[in-house]
């Protein structure tokens, strides 16, 4: 049982009555879900799809989303999501790049224009084609190849260096190790409840999904702004008894831990978990840390449980997998001394889609294993203890972590550089962990509005990605070689300059009681008196991590569900207002 399908086929023989997906609609047991997957899979084999064939599939966080990335793997091909919030810009570079030959979609989600043929999942008439096709499992001599390890599962697009993003191919032939360390570590299983968290567009989301359907726990999907960090999230967690979740540390620090996932275990991930996060979430659950890139299949190594401690380690190699903590000459590193980490074994990336240069640079030779194995260059530091845990030290590179995503600093310079007025852009990160947010500093050739900036690159770009301020500066300062200094940029002013005595006057609309209390929001969250109607959020001092703070807040007042986006396009706090009470009942 070397593939997905068949890991889950061996659950649902064995545990097919038990709950497998649970949502606002109810509960699907393992026998009805795979029915379900095998319909669909079976119409998609009629569609062309085969072992290595790509299918795009950009539906909602629902049970739909489920069904379709399973019917997909099941009918042999990979799956390449597409997360209906990114802008459809991104989008469309993602379909034109990984050419599918097939997209699954949801009328709730608009058409992505030119590309592959679409299917609509909850089209009435193709749910009855669906229903008429028979319901047990696929066959190997039904696909249009047998279906082996070494086949494309899935290709997950990251931030790239040049400005653009890259595909990355994951192939079957890693799955059977992670759910090995899955069962071995976490131990979810029948009658546990696992916490559909990541987004569908991060590696992450694969894990939430084994981690249920590979060991007959039951998976919970709910739509994404109930999983907005805070009270969204906690309510969640304590709505539907999860046992299991799998959260990054900035959801992790803006969630209360009191009476949540008691006795359950939770899994920090996507980003560096500090002692105060393990002090905060350890002391009535089990805690783990995780550690992998895209490039594996999506992790490596597993620390825990994790107590209150000083460092924390990101732990041991995973089954079958090996990493090695080297100097520049591919030279094993003393324990305690710091080089970068390699990672070999098991569940490596084929390499990036299309990109044959750049997965020769990062997929090298791996001088400590077979003849013709690679092992994948990470880019990170780190260190290895005495007792053989690893340690995460920091990045050889301009990438970073933002919200638990991979943002390569270089694609968010180069997007704002093709601003037709930008000379020169740098993009970094101010603040830590939780607050971690990416501010821009561009030279000009006429005058513009850091408004104008931001919204250029929210064009493109998804919400992590998109610049809290963009400063323009009269020039850059420089190193003695004449390289940008990025130390020496100024810090980002907390607000906008007002006139002297100006004090907090209102702006438009700030008599209107909707717009007044999303004023008061906004100043509550950004810790700061000086906001009026007039202001714009960013312009304020506002960042990616305070604006999904802000949406939660909005959400618990009003009872209106706001996209991320629509705070990141708001030219002004009324302008947000307006929508919120556009959203309002009657």
């Amino acid at each position: 049982m070397n593939t997905v399908p068949e890991l889950f086929e061996s659950i649902v023989a064995r545990w097919g009555g038990e709950p497998a997906l649970i949502d606002a609609e109810g509960t699907l047991r393992y026998a009805e879900l795979n029915t379900r997957i095998n319909r669909l899979a079976r119409r998609l084999v009629a569609h062309g799809v085969g072992p290595d064939s790509l299918v795009a599939v950009a539906i909602p966080k629902s049970r739909e989303l489920i069904v379709a990335i399973m019917a997909v793997l099941k009918a042999g091909g990979a799956y390449l999501p597409l997360d209906p919030e990114y802008p459809a810009e991104r989008l469309a570079f993602m379909l034109t790049d990984a050419r599918p030959v097939l997209l699954l979609r949801s009328s709730s989600v608009a058409p992505l224009g030119s590309g592959p043929e679409e299917l609509v999942l909850d089209d009435p008439a193709l749910r009855a084609a669906c229903t008429a096709l028979p319901g047990h499992d696929v066959a190997q001599h039904e696909r249009r190849a047998a279906l082996r390890p070494d086949h494309l599962m899935y290709v997950i697009y990251t931030s790239g260096s040049t400005g653009t993003p890259k595909g990355v191919a994951v192939p079957h032939g890693g799955v059977r190790d992670m759910a090995a360390t899955q069962a071995a570590v976490l131990g979810a299983g029948p009658g546990d409840r696992v916490l559909q968290w990541a987004s569908i567009s991060f590696d992450a989301a694969f894990w939430d999904v084994s981690l249920a359907l590979l060991s007959g726990a039951a998976l919970v999907m709910v739509p994404a702004e109930e999983l907005l960090p805070g009270h969204p999230l906690g309510n969640t967690l304590l709505k539907y008894g999860i046992t299991h979740a799998v959260l990054p540390p900035v959801a992790l620090s803006e969630t209360d831990a009191d009476g949540v996932l008691p006795g359950g275990t939770v899994m920090s991930t996507g980003d560096s978990c500090t002692p105060t996060l393990v002090r905060k979430w350890s002391r009535t659950r089990r805690m783990f840390n995780g550690y992998g890139p895209t490039e594996v299949t999506v992790g490596a190594t597993i620390a825990g449980p994790v107590r209150d401690a000083g460092d924390v380690a990101i732990g041991t190699p995973w089954a079958g997998k090996e990493v090695h903590v080297l100097d520049e000459h591919l030279r094993p590193v003393p324990s305690g001394t710091e080089g970068e980490l390699y990672i070999a074994g098991s569940g490596l990336a084929r390499g990036y889609l299309n990109r044959s240069s750049a997965t020769a640079a990062k997929f090298v030779a791996d001088p400590f294993g077979r003849p013709g194995t690679r092992m994948y260059r990470t880019g990170d530091r780190g260190r290895r203890g005495p007792d053989g845990r690893l340690f995460f030290t920091g990045r050889a590179d301009g990438q970073v972590k933002v919200r638990g995503f991979r943002v390569e600093l270089g694609e968010i310079e180069t997007r704002l550089a093709a601003h037709p007025v930008v000379d020169v852009a740098v993009a970094v990160v101010r603040g830590e962990l939780a607050d971690a947010h990416v501010v821009g500093y561009v030279t000009t050739t006429a005058p513009v509005d850091s408004a104008d900036l931001r919204a250029h690159v929210a064009a493109s770009l998804p919400a992590h990605m998109v610049p809290a301020r963009v400063t323009v500066l009269e020039r850059f300062p420089t190193l003695a070689n004449g390289k940008i200094d990025r130390a020496a940029l100024p810090r980002p002013e907390a607000g906008p300059e007002r006139p002297a005595g100006s004090g907090r006057e209102s702006g438009p609309g700030e008599a209107d009681d909707c717009a007044a209390v999303v004023c008061a929001i906004v100043r509550d969250v950004l810790g700061t008196p000086e906001a009026t109607t007039a202001d714009n959020f960013f312009e304020l001092g506002g960042h990616s991590v305070q604006a999904t703070r802000l949406v939660s807040r909005i959400r618990e007042r009003f009872e209106v569900a706001l996209p991320m986006r629509t705070v990141l396009e708001a030219a002004s706090i009324a302008e947000l207002a307006a929508v919120v009470e556009s959203r309002l009942p009657g």
